[in-house]
């Protein structure tokens, strides 16, 4: 009986198993291909940008220019931009703030960026990016007026993104503090956060060197390698490092160092495309290989791809007499001492110093650890015996201080006498497209903060957006990459006239550049309503040299121009002749600035006047900064030819309109309208004779006050004409009377003789008029006009 229960029970459970097991393997089948087709979460990808180029001490050219070239470079990557030029500390903190808490209302799939363009400052082992409005003289006032960005990284770092990426465009030679103990220059060494990036535009302690415009060499490169598509995040940063190198002859090393774990990729490569680069196994050599299998040229190159200590020793080791081994030295010393100075910041305490005291008694952080010490109350001198730190890298041999016992480093110095860097291998990184070369000046926004807007280059019909990006609402960039039509038509167009059919085109398109962050609209809106002050900084509008070009890769024709896709290479619809320009605070609005009001209706319209950003020279601003060409401060020129001489900044002088007629009278500048000349006597015509006559600037404020006397305005023109008829000068002489007993200290001036003898000469007037008219001739009234033969700026005739 339980042998049959046991063979009735079988067969039951055999098939409950096959059934089970038919099940479990079928729902895997379906399960898999459903896996398989589910789309990747979308990406969604933010950036916030900001160029301040306005410094009261000495501007930036290309820092605002600079932020629009990358804010139009990540919109056209799928990225929400928010970016602004020239902000104050509080607008700059704030705007900062609400990105992170932007990103942190975000999805876990996002892809936060943030670009930064203008002055850095290190001090005690944190950056300081520094606003418009900042007024630093000591090292004091850095951590006061800068606005650190270690506080603002941490933030980020602790958010669940996908990835963050940090661009500081700011390691430059500070004007700011020029006396005192010097403070070590360009950007310190920091570590990044979790699947975070941080990139600078030059290696720490070191500094880029100044740049006519109208972009930055490493904005630019950054730019080209963003949009090469179907690069990782590592790969660009590479090739930027590798293009900023070549393009500035060496004087200009990026730094990046990166802990993001995921794939990203800035654009894809259509299957088709033509490759990124050359055969995959001389890649793979050129980054694998060891170094001393190399060339020297290809040694140099892969140590500086590479950018580890461990690299350049190598290479040092392989050519220790190749004329690049001098160049690698001093890239090999200011790392040895970023991470020393790095580990004894950590650390904080008095060994920690006297140890970087022990390794370099006049570093650049030398000063830094003796103010720390001085906090810690111990002795400046290290002891005869102390716990020495152990670092991570070995002391510096005895050939590396000559780079590195100075406040800053900049490696375009002539005195170190480097040999040029040379050219990357072609097949690793060719050269860059024909119309990125040499870019064209953007387009002036005419809105206070708002950015400069570059002409937009097309995409390559092979780079695309990747797929599985969230589009970013009314991104007209995004959306037209390829479209020539648009871009032509629209992008590259300045702000038109409502109701035109560019504006409605833009209107319905979206807005070509990015929108300001909420600080700053909001910033804007009270100055437009007169409820906040203008900024002072909207006054100094630095100028980059437009005429000037920047430096060419080595492996590109000099005289390469731009070409291809259809951009407009000149004329009013994309060269910036035809961009609009702010109004000054005194103009009336709905006319373009210089113009009359009632100028064609085709020309564009500005924006109200209190949210107008004013021209140096033109009427309400003050004077073009003196020095350059174009405006530009003669001390940035020399920025990069002695980093370490201090430079006395220059006298400010108060703006006066005689300083403002002479800054606008420069040979090769337009002559400004009469308006903007005068604008203390708006009721007066320009005198024809005052630019031609070199009278003494004291004598200028007599002639507004003389003029100012007379009632008609005619009567002070023929002053100026000494050979004036005798029947004008008497026929006025009933309204001379009150000028006569105002100006008795004139007659002495000119000898009445010969004055005397001109109006009695002519007898027709006596016999031709009644005996009244005779009258005036016999007393001595007439001799009022007679002394004003005589110009008024010479004492005597």
């Amino acid at each position: 009986m339980p042998q049959r229960l046991l063979l009735s029970f079988l067969p039951r459970a055999l098939l409950a198993l096959w059934v089970s097991i038919s099940c479990a393997i079928l729902g895997t089948m379906l399960s898999v291909p459903a896996a398989a087709q589910t789309p990747q979460q979308p990406e969604k990808r933010i950036a916030l940008v900001v160029g301040n180029g306005n410094y009261a001490k000495e501007p930036l050219a290309t820092a605002p220019n600079d932020a629009g070239l990358i804010a139009q470079t990540l919109q056209a990557a799928g990225f929400d931009v928010i970016g602004a030029r020239d902000l104050d500390g509080d607008t700059l903190r704030r705007s900062f703030r609400d990105f992170i808490q932007k990103a942190e209302a975000s999805p876990s799939d996002t892809v936060a960026m943030v670009y930064f363009a203008g002055y850095g400052i290190q001090l005690a082992g944190e950056n300081y990016f520094i606003p418009v409005d900042s007024t630093i003289n000591r090292e004091t006032d850095i951590p006061i007026e800068g606005m650190r960005i270690s506080d603002y990284t941490r933030q980020l770092a602790s958010l669940p993104l996908k990835a963050s990426i940090i661009v500081l465009d700011a390691a430059r030679q500070q004007p700011f503090i020029q006396g005192g103990d010097p403070i070590a220059g360009g950007l310190a060494l920091v570590e990044p956060g979790p699947n975070m990036l941080i990139a600078f535009n030059a290696a720490p302690g070191t500094v880029a060197p100044g740049e006519p415009g109208p972009y930055g060499i490493y904005a630019q490169s950054l730019a080209e390698m963003i949009r090469t598509g179907g690069l990782s995040l590592p790969d660009v940063f590479d090739r930027v490092r590798l293009r900023v190198s070549e393009t500035s002859k060496g004087a200009q090393v990026p730094w990046d160092e990166q802990k993001i774990q995921s794939q990203f990729a800035f654009f894809d490569r259509a299957p088709d495309a033509p490759p990124a680069q050359g055969a995959p196994d001389q890649v793979a050599a050129f980054r694998d290989r060891p170094i001393g299998d190399l060339g020297a040229q290809d040694a140099f190159n892969a140590a500086l791809e590479r950018d580890t200590v461990q690299g350049y020793e190598d290479f040092l080791a392989a050519y220790p007499g190749d004329p690049l081994a001098k160049r690698v030295r001093a890239i090999l010393a200011a790392r040895r001492e970023a991470i020393t100075w790095r580990r004894t910041y950590l650390a904080d305490t008095p060994d920690a110093y006297w140890s970087y005291l022990r390794r370099y008694q006049r570093g650049p952080h030398a000063p830094d650890c003796r103010r720390r010490l001085a906090i810690l109350t111990a002795p400046l001198e290290p002891p005869p015996s102390f716990a020495m730190l152990d670092y991570d890298v070995p002391p510096p041999p005895p050939d590396e201080f000559v780079y590195i016992d100075r406040p800053v480093l900049a490696f375009g110095d002539p005195d170190f006498g480097f040999v040029p860097p040379p050219p990357p291998p072609v097949y690793f990184l060719p050269p860059p497209p024909p119309d990125f070369v040499v870019l064209p000046p953007p387009i002036v926004g005419v809105g206070l903060f708002v950015l400069p807007r570059p002409l937009f280059v097309p995409i390559p019909a092979y780079v695309r957006s990747p797929v599985y990006v969230a589009p970013p609402p009314n991104n007209i960039v995004f959306n037209n990459i390829h479209n020539t039509t648009v871009i032509n038509t629209v992008i590259n167009q300045p702000a038109a006239a409502a109701g035109s059919p560019t504006a409605a085109a833009a209107a319905r398109l979206g807005a070509p550049g990015p929108a300001l962050p909420p600080a700053v609209a909001q910033r804007a809106s009270l100055i437009q309503q007169g409820k906040a002050p203008l900024p002072p900084s909207a006054a100094i509008n630095p100028v980059a040299r437009t005429g000037a070009l920047g430096a060419t890769p080595a492996n590109v024709a000099p005289n390469a121009l731009p070409q291809g896709h259809g951009l407009p290479q000149g004329g009013p619809q994309g060269a910036p002749q035809g961009a609009l320009q702010a109004l000054p605070q005194g103009s009336p609005q709905g006319s373009p600035q210089g113009s009359p009001q009632g100028s064609p209706q085709g020309s564009p319209q500005a924006l109200p006047r209190a949210n107008a950003l004013p021209i140096p020279g033109a009427k309400g601003a003050p004077p073009a900064p003196p020095g350059g060409p174009r405006g530009r401060p003669a001390a940035n020129l020399n920025a990069t030819s002695n980093p370490n001489a201090r430079v006395t900044p220059p006298a400010t002088t108060p703006a006066s309109p005689n300083m403002e007629n002479r800054a606008k009278q420069e040979p090769g500048s337009p002559r400004p309208p009469v308006a903007a000349v005068s604008p203390t006597a708006p009721g007066l015509r320009e005198r024809p004779a005052a630019p031609a006559t070199a009278a003494p600037p004291a004598a200028r404020p007599q002639i507004r006050q003389e003029r100012t006397a007379l009632p008609p305005p005619h009567v002070a023109a023929p002053p100026p004409h000494a050979a004036a008829p005798p029947p004008r000068a008497a026929a006025p002489p009933p309204r001379m009377p009150p000028q006569t007993a105002a100006a008795p200290a004139v007659r002495p001036a000119a000898p009445p003789p010969p004055a005397m003898a001109r109006p009695a000469a002519p007898p027709p007037m006596a016999r031709a008029a009644p005996p009244p008219m005779a009258r005036p001739a016999a007393p001595p009234h007439p001799v009022a006009p007679a002394a004003k033969k005589c110009p008024p700026n010479v004492p005597r005739c």
